[in-house]
């Protein structure tokens, strides 16, 4: 069996992608059966919208980190998973500071993954978010 793609993401043999530096992804704990991660992220100020709070695109993007890199211990070195669809909801603020995102895959097809999030700020509920995305194999 091939390296899987969150494995390599995990041991530094291959990269973070930019976006998810931007983020300040952090790979605090996972589980390679169950298709579950945990992650950390850092809400900066530059993310800040008008009243201080971090704008929700921020929020979605570390949401689709978290579904994105679950779906990544369901495959190989050279497979990938673009996001089709994600709804998100938003259920309190999110100050500037650090968050706390879950991400898992709830069911895998042939081709489709269906994906559940989770963000956390002071171990409260911040935005949540299904996602379907579309397996392919990329040439790295």
């Amino acid at each position: 069996m091939s390296e899987r793609f969150f494995e390599a993401i995990a041991a530094g043999k291959l990269p973070p992608p930019e976006c998810a530096r931007t983020l300040g992804l952090e790979i605090i704990a996972y589980d390679l059966d169950a298709h579950t991660v945990e992650l950390g992220f850092d809400g900066k100020p530059e993310f800040a919208n008008p009243i201080g709070i971090v704008q929700g695109g921020f929020l979605s993007a570390m949401l689709d980190d978290c579904m994105g890199l679950a779906s990544a211990t369901m495959m190989n070195v050279g497979e990938f998973a673009p996001t089709l669809a994600l709804n998100v909801q938003f259920h309190r603020p999110a100050k500037i500071g650090k968050l706390k995102g879950f991400g898992r895959v709830t069911m895998r097809g042939k081709e489709i993954f269906h994906l559940a999030g989770e963000l956390f700020q002071d171990d409260k509920l911040v935005a949540t978010a299904n996602a379907t995305s579309l397996f392919r194999k990329i040439a790295l």
